[in-house]
């Protein structure tokens, strides 16, 4: 799966997604949930504009600052392993 992410870019660059690419499809983040950061990551768990739950890696120790999928809840709940009660 391809995934490409623009960015709001603030005085610190680039601050947040605000819109993605899967495999294709574009996606805009309605709301930003939750943010969090690793030691080399940011993780931004967010709602999207089709009405799922993603949460998405900012991975920096590449040069490339590769972005990947790291969890998915469907509207409907019917996809495992994301609790959206909590921070993932």
């Amino acid at each position: 799966m391809e995934l490409r992410v623009e960015c709001y870019a603030g005085y610190k660059g680039n601050e947040r997604p605000r819109v993605f690419f899967m495999d294709g499809r574009r996606f805009e983040v309605r709301v930003l949930l939750d943010t969090w950061y690793g030691p080399d990551d940011e993780y931004f768990k967010i709602l999207a504009d089709d009405g799922n739950l993603y949460v998405l890696r900012h991975r920096h120790a590449d040069l490339e600052g590769i972005w990947t999928l790291e969890a998915y809840r469907k509207a409907d709940g019917s996809s495992p392993g994301f609790d959206t009660g909590a921070s993932v």
